[in-house]
């Protein structure tokens, strides 16, 4: 008995003294909290921007990729009773009501709204925030207009003239399906401002007597449509950005002194898109969700998203990079719609249009 004590005894000191030794095993790490930022596929952002937000808030900033404008809002409203991101980014001016109505935002107003213009700061509601813009107009190849000695067009009334037309589907331009592209939609909304709901498929059906070409998206409009950018296209003008100029430049193979390209940026020719970011409601990381929405606001971030997302931030004291002072416009007139009266139109102008185009 007494042995066995003396074992017991020595085992509990053994114990104690393994208590006292420093620990072989390494360290953990906490895993870093996570933020998660739903957008658009469009959207790009510098890495080492990024970086700078993880470091001075010890986080992770995950980006959601989720389709265009629109099929990323839908996922934001479908998934709104379990939210799959703290943070939306890249609803823009022709989806933004839709947005509010579904009561999707927590509502934020950011301290750095003060330095951004009023004109980005019209029917917010306090729910989101203005981020970007950019003016979807008319670009043209100058190259193909100077070699005829024809003039490009000035005004939408222009475009019904005989000199910019040609046979159904053969014209001098090429727009985008308003049922399946953003600059579509946008150029669809920039002859409603202008010929209003009575007069906008009046013009539309001119414009297809005219020849106006119809594609899907952007990318064939631009990249096989448009002569400047393949040097094959058919039509020397295209439905596109006010910044594609830069983007020629910026983009090209060999350096070029000035833009192959133009855009046409007379009064209600273009139509100003804006994007906003919003904190999603649910989000367990609102605090941080908060210090995004100010981050997007701030220089550093706004400096970045001219060369990557090719738009114009909303901060009027961001210096712009040289390119875009060159060769990059903004339309001094937009043309401009109520977003509620968009929301809550919308559908039915892209199914009448529809109709008078394919009928």
């Amino acid at each position: 008995m007494k042995t066995l004590y003396s074992l017991l005894a020595a085992l509990l000191l053994l114990l104690a003294l393994g208590g006292c030794m420093p620990s072989t095993q390494p360290a953990t790490t906490s895993t870093p909290v996570t933020l998660t930022v739903m957008t658009h596929d469009s959207f790009a952002i510098s890495q080492t921007v990024v970086q700078a937000f993880e470091q001075e808030n010890q986080v992770k900033v995950v980006f959601l990729k989720s389709g265009d404008a629109g099929a990323a809002l839908n996922r934001a409203i479908l998934t709104r009773e379990s939210p799959e991101a703290d943070v939306f980014y890249g609803v823009d001016n022709t989806f933004l009501s839709r947005a509010i109505q579904e009561g999707i935002f927590e509502p934020y107003t950011s301290p750095l709204l003060k330095d951004i213009p009023d004109s980005f700061k019209n029917s917010l509601s306090g729910m989101v925030t203005p981020v970007d813009y950019g003016d979807v107009c008319i670009n043209y190849d100058r190259a193909w207009f100077a070699s005829r000695g024809l003039a490009a067009p000035q005004q939408l009334d222009d475009l019904l003239r005989p000199e910019y037309g040609g046979k159904e589907g053969e014209g001098l331009l090429v727009v985008e399906n308003p049922a399946t592209s953003s600059p579509g939609l946008a150029f669809l909304l920039t002859t409603i401002a202008q010929y209003g709901e009575e007069g906008y498929l009046d013009y539309w059906q001119a414009l297809k007597a005219n020849g106006v070409v119809v594609v899907n998206d952007w990318e064939t409009a631009y990249y096989t449509n448009f002569s400047a950018s393949s040097g094959k296209g058919a039509q020397p003008m295209v439905v596109s950005y006010a910044t594609s100029p830069a983007a020629e430049v910026i983009f090209a193979s060999n350096p070029l002194s000035e833009a192959p390209t133009a855009s046409i940026t007379s009064s209600g020719t273009c139509f100003r898109q804006i994007e906003y970011a919003g904190i999603l409601k649910g989000t367990p990381q609102f605090d941080l969700a908060q210090r995004w929405i100010d981050f997007m606001l701030s220089p550093r971030f706004q400096e970045d998203l001219p060369l990557q997302n090719f738009v114009f931030p909303v901060n009027p004291t961001v210096v712009l990079p040289e390119e875009f002072v060159k060769y990059a416009s903004v339309a001094e007139e937009p043309a401009t719609l109520d977003p509620v009266l968009i929301a809550n139109r919308r559908d039915q102008w892209i199914r009448d249009w529809n109709r008078v185009m394919t009928q």
